[in-house]
């Protein structure tokens, strides 16, 4: 299989840490969700490359080994957003698919609402269309009580004290709580990144950054014309089934696949249906190579 290489990537001013495998002219770019990092890709990264694209997984501002701005307003989502797009710029390719989980998937879809990169190929796991997203937190309480935990990290200091507590046991918890396909490398790895100086800090600043910005989709009233393919694990203890409906309102070539079984971890649950679900939908979009 294709080897992962690291590096660092200038971009929109920052330092990314990057993994990447494979080469071409169509570049998959991979964007993590919180707490994660560039490694959740790890699974796909070699398999996707092996297919034809060229694929690149960030730690996304603030996480890993990519810059940590100290400033709250530095992880507005307009800058998050402008990340993506600079990445993209940095290594210049022909086509540019998109894709992301989790916070990762507010960003995605953000930057392709805003047209703020012109994407071939856009690829959702376990994210809602912002409008569907408020749309849904209007009519049901189910998904307002799950949501709790957003107006938890408006709190100064005590959300991240309690995350990174015992040098970031508390988080590993939490995560093995809610999936048990957590390999213990990787669960190190997400203790180490969240138990340094100001990591759990920028993490949260996500949220506190743009609380009132979550259902957000700035007037457009244009659907997003680029192919996508949202991939949804059922057993999402933080998002509601009812985030999966209603999406198409606001796209105008979407496809679904609901996960049962699977948690809001969709790569760690569910890694091979993942990359067989990506490369059948790429296929019969004309994203992937003649030869695959």
């Amino acid at each position: 299989m294709a080897e992962i290489r690291s590096r660092q990537i200038e971009a929109n001013g920052l330092s990314f840490a990057i993994d990447e495998a494979g080469e071409g002219d169509t570049l998959a770019l991979l964007l993590h969700g919180f707490p994660e990092a560039r490694q959740a890709w790890r699974r796909q990264l070699p398999v996707l490359a092996d297919a034809g694209w060229h694929v690149v997984a960030p730690d996304m501002r603030g996480y890993g080994g990519t810059t940590r701005p100290a400033a709250l307003d530095s992880y507005r989502i307009e800058h998050l957003v402008d990340d993506v797009a600079a990445i993209f710029d940095a290594l210049a390719p022909k086509k540019r698919i998109l894709m992301a989980h989790d916070w990762g998937g507010v960003i995605a879809w953000q930057v392709a609402i805003r047209r703020r990169a012109a994407l071939d190929g856009l690829v959702i796991l376990n994210a809602p269309h912002p409008a569907v997203f408020a749309r849904v937190l209007r009519s049901t309480w189910r998904q307002m009580f799950r949501s709790w935990y957003v107006l938890f990290f408006q709190l100064p200091w005590l959300p991240e004290q309690q995350l990174a507590a015992n040098n970031g046991e508390a988080l590993v918890r939490i995560l093995k709580g809610q999936s048990q396909n957590f390999s213990p490398e990787l669960l190190e790895i997400y203790r180490r990144n969240i138990a340094q100086p100001g990591a759990a800090t920028a993490m949260i600043n996500y949220y506190r950054a743009n609380a009132t910005a979550l259902g957000r989709t700035d007037g457009t009233a244009e659907k997003i014309a680029t192919p996508t393919l949202m991939i949804w694990g059922e057993n999402d203890v933080a998002l509601d089934i009812a985030l999966t409906y209603g999406n198409g309102d606001f796209v105008s070539d979407l496809a679904i696949t609901r996960l049962p079984g699977v948690s809001h971890w969709v790569q760690e649950d569910a890694p091979d249906q993942v990359n067989q679900l990506v490369m059948q939908w790429a296929r019969a979009k004309g994203l992937m190579p003649a030869r695959v």
